[in-house]
């Protein structure tokens, strides 16, 4: 691998981005929400105060911005757990990723009969029971079915972990796509709005283009926005680590190359919005409220990106105007990495365009 340097400059996707962002007018149902999950994590003081700076309401309000007070509610709650799920996976083997999963899915299946002193079930059924209570069917499925798939994704990341494995780069796109969390949040955009698609239209080929142009953007977007507190700490399932040891690549080329990968989503989501087919007005107007949700998607987690302290500590807006972000140090546990690769370096050719 080439040497790395001590910054790298982000990509401008802000200008790249063309959507206008928007916040739902009960924004303060955020602090609520906050209060709501740490009556029952018990957070140390140190990760109480790394909560507290997360903002995951604000992204909720940008996310869905068109939501009543009740339904961002219970968006905030989820987005708010889903973050801590993934802060607790990542100390978690796989033993241990298991078991809360299996607490969890029990807790989504039946969030009424279900019996629970865990922390993670009880913040479960809390936030679902009331999910459940307008959800339609086909977004309830679809909210339990993708939650399956993102415990399922974060144990192989554990299995991962634990072998000192980075994954190929195909295996690392299929993985990251669940990993991400953003399938159950678009299952979220129906509950929000009070749709239920028709099985039919979820299935068809371009919402799932959508879909996935969109869990793209997020998903890259944010390995480009983290990558600097995960090198820190030796984790390398970022998009940016995988490239720099499959491909060879510096820093620079490997942050350029996720940007490019970026743009051409956003590109594509606005081909397939193009050609979306009709199934009639009224499926149609709920079609038009779920891909918009989709958009709110891309440019909400964009900003909130630069906003939260998550990424970028208080810098968050000097950064976002200059792009420049400069290298944290090693942390000493982090000296032999958290996961190092034995797969080869070179392949014959890296994609910047077409799906991910």
């Amino acid at each position: 691998m080439r040497r790395t340097s001590h910054r790298f400059l982000l990509p401008d996707l802000v200008s790249y981005c063309p959507y206008s962002l928007r916040s739902n007018p009960h924004g303060t149902i955020a602090r609520d929400s906050e209060q709501w999950l740490l009556a029952e994590a018990h957070f140390t003081p140190d990760r109480r105060e790394a909560f507290l700076r997360l903002h995951a309401g604000e992204l909720t309000a940008s996310c869905y911005p068109d939501a009543d007070a009740d339904h961002l509610k219970v968006g905030s709650d989820f987005m708010n757990f889903l973050f801590t799920l993934d802060d607790w996976s990542d100390e978690f083997d796989a033993k241990d990723t298991y078991g809360l999963a299996e607490c969890v899915m029990r807790a989504l299946e039946n969030p009424v009969g279900y019996r629970t002193k865990k922390a993670a079930g009880k913040l479960a059924k809390s936030f679902f029971a009331r999910y459940r209570r307008t959800a339609g069917p086909g977004c309830t499925r679809r909210f339990v079915d993708t939650m399956d798939l993102f415990f399922r994704a974060v144990a192989q990341q554990a299995r991962d972990r634990a072998r000192g494995d980075i994954p190929s780069l195909e295996e690392y796109i299929a993985l990251r796509s669940d990993t991400s969390g953003c399938k159950p949040c678009f299952a979220l955009i129906e509950y929000a709005a009070d749709i239920d698609l028709p099985d039919e239209v979820v299935a068809h080929p371009t919402i799932r283009a959508l879909e996935e142009a969109t869990n793209s953007f997020v998903t890259w977007s944010n390995d480009i926005f983290s990558y600097n507190v995960e090198q820190a700490r030796g984790d390398t399932h970022n998009m940016i680590a995988v490239i720099m040891h499959r491909y060879d690549f510096g820093l620079q080329e490997a942050v350029d190359c996720v940007g490019a990968l970026c743009k051409a989503s956003i590109d594509r989501f606005e081909h397939d919005r193009r050609h979306l087919p009709s199934w009639g007005p009224q499926i149609d107007a709920a079609v038009a409220v779920y891909v918009d949700g989709l958009q709110n998607w891309i440019v909400g987690s964009l900003h909130w990106s630069f906003d939260s302290a998550r990424y970028f500590g208080k810098d968050g807006a000097t950064i976002k105007k200059h792009r420049l972000v400069k290298l944290l140090p090693r942390s000493p546990s982090s000296s032999g990495d958290r996961n190092r690769g034995r797969f080869s370096r070179k392949s014959p050719s890296l994609p910047v365009t077409g799906t991910m």
